[in-house]
């Protein structure tokens, strides 16, 4: 089994509303001097076999179809 950790975030320059409600509801809350908040999602994916090139494909794969939307979002696989 090989298990990864995909991170995706969204690109610079691309609006984060729930970033902004984030950063509000902290200052709220009294957490001061809290800036620049950006939200992401995280998956974590477990992949059949010991083949690590392939698992590293297969999941970039799933990355550029499904799980990020590559017009606004980057993402990062870290295998582990």
């Amino acid at each position: 089994m090989i298990k990864a950790r995909i991170v995706v975030t969204l690109k610079n320059g691309v609006l984060d509303p729930q970033g902004k409600a984030i950063e509000g509801a902290l200052g709220t809350l009294g957490f001061g001097g809290v800036h620049g908040i950006r939200q992401g999602k995280v998956f974590d994916v477990v992949v059949d076999g010991e083949d690590r090139a392939k698992a590293e494909t297969d999941i970039k794969a799933m990355c550029e179809q499904l799980l990020a939307n590559t017009v606004i979002e980057n993402y990062a696989v870290e295998i582990a």
